[in-house]
């Protein structure tokens, strides 16, 4: 195996969980991540304008899209699907804070997330 395999497993783990965490463990925790004055996820899709059942769908796409670059280790062919539409998404994330006029630090973890993710589609092919 070479060097840029191990590089990108590594990123895939990386981003993988650190979706699932977000999204499954840490849902209803306050970081100093999140929009506005938002204590948690749904908190959030608020400040930014947007309902809990959009709240809902992205969860549910930004899950199933990190369980899918996880499942990426084994099966290649899902590396781009799931590195580009987490990209996209994240991009959205960052939409959302300039929307609501946060500190550009806000958008630091979408921003270093899309990175990863642009990292892993360039080493698919």
């Amino acid at each position: 195996m070479e060097v840029m395999e191990y590089v990108s497993i590594g990123l895939k783990i990386i981003v993988g969980l650190s979706i699932l965490n977000v999204w499954l463990l840490q849902p209803k925790k306050a970081t100093k991540w999140r929009g506005g004055n938002a204590t948690t996820i749904k908190e959030e899709f608020k400040v930014y304008g947007l309902s809990e059942t959009f709240c809902y769908v992205i969860g549910f796409l930004k899950v199933s899209l990190a369980l899918m670059l996880l499942a990426s280790i084994k099966f290649e062919g899902l590396t781009l699907i799931s590195s580009l539409g987490l990209a996209t998404l994240l991009l959205g994330s960052i939409i959302m804070h300039l929307k609501v006029k946060d500190e550009l630090f806000k958008s630091f973890p979408a921003f270093l997330f899309i990175a990863m993710n642009l990292v892993i589609a360039s080493l698919a092919y």
